[in-house]
């Protein structure tokens, strides 16, 4: 059995399931509560063309895409790929075994794991991606208006977290702040949480039908800080992220969400969220109208007959509350 050495043999036989999660909580610890949601709520915009606008406003729902089929498409599959390889490899995680086949029964209980996340569940792991956005900004920022809002010709939804409920316990949706380093950090990174875990294995009897637990600890971490890191040359983005993850799901609230949408590199699975109540997991009132601080129509779209057609739209779709929260860029851009 991997985690126990005569001595602890003597001082106690196996700890039980809570006391593993305690101990293994510690994995967690590097995260700054304060620098994110719910102890920071910033403004948050979503830049996006005039289309998708109306369709966010008609059917009351924002698509969360699968990270895989993303710009920047390696982030996910570095940080779990570049965690299972420094797992597998490390000598330290090795050396906190006393035999062979206890780090056998360590190794073979976190791959299973990594093959049911890579089978069962990365498929239905989706993210909305925003930018934290200054309440004195009035134009957005002009290379979020180049890359995702239409260069210049889409519009900026800006969100107020701070009307967004804080719900505890196991919930499905993660909002986080988004961390930046280069891939050599983000490796050292996770060779130091592999470091961190084989010391809590060498110092905690774990039995070894509960394995699971502390392996869990780890592979969650892994996810998250796959999810929500980025290479550094993306940080001038200064991203916010709404994470979905389906195992966490255990109502299945969110089943009749799962969707596909059909675009210019083909067929791709969504999660069309609605904005709306969900029983357990948000408020009562939960709505675009709360939630939604204003709205920017980018630079190319500054004009008074812009905004009134925009705001005809929303009285269309039945967002006239929403009218007036509406206003244009004045960054003087035009795309070459």
């Amino acid at each position: 059995m991997c985690p126990l050495n005569p001595n602890q043999f003597i001082k106690k036989l196996y700890m039980t399931d809570n006391e593993i999660h305690v101990a293994f909580q510690s994995l967690w610890n590097d995260i700054t509560q304060g620098e994110t949601f719910p102890k920071k709520r910033p403004l948050l915009a979503h830049y996006t063309s005039i289309s998708t606008l109306e369709s966010i406003m008609r059917n009351d729902e924002i698509w969360f895409s699968n990270p895989l089929n993303m710009n920047d498409i390696d982030e996910l599959k570095f940080g779990m790929l570049e965690g299972a390889r420094a797992f597998r490899e490390s000598a330290e995680i090795k050396n906190a075994c006393p035999t062979p086949d206890s780090y056998k029964l360590l190794r073979d209980t976190f791959d299973a794991m990594f093959h049911r996340y890579d089978t069962e569940h990365v498929f239905n792991t989706y993210i909305f991606s925003l930018s934290e956005h200054k309440p004195e900004n009035k134009d957005g920022l002009l290379s979020m208006w180049r890359g995702y809002g239409g260069n210049g010709h889409g519009a900026a939804i800006v969100f107020d977290s701070k009307k967004i409920e804080h719900v505890e316990g196991t919930v499905p949706l993660i909002i986080s702040k988004v961390s930046y380093a280069p891939n050599v950090k983000r490796s050292a990174w996770i060779e130091g949480k592999m470091a961190e875990f084989a010391a809590l294995i060498r110092t905690n009897p774990v039995p070894p039908e509960k394995l699971y637990i502390p392996i869990n600890q780890l592979f969650e971490r892994i996810k998250i800080f796959a999810l929500f890191s980025k290479h550094d040359g993306f940080s001038e983005e200064a991203e916010w992220r709404i994470a979905f993850l389906k195992e966490r799901d255990i109502n299945h609230k969110f089943d009749s969400m799962f969707s596909y949408a059909i675009g210019r590199n083909g067929i791709e699975p969504k999660l069309k969220l609605k904005i709306a109540p969900i029983e357990g997991y948000t408020s009562l009132d939960l709505s675009l109208g709360k939630i939604v601080h204003q709205i920017i129509l980018g630079p190319m779209m500054a004009s008074p007959l812009a905004v009134n057609s925009v705001q005809r739209m929303f009285q269309a779709v039945g967002k006239s509350a929403l009218s007036d929260r509406v206003i244009a860029s004045t960054t003087p851009y035009r795309p070459q």
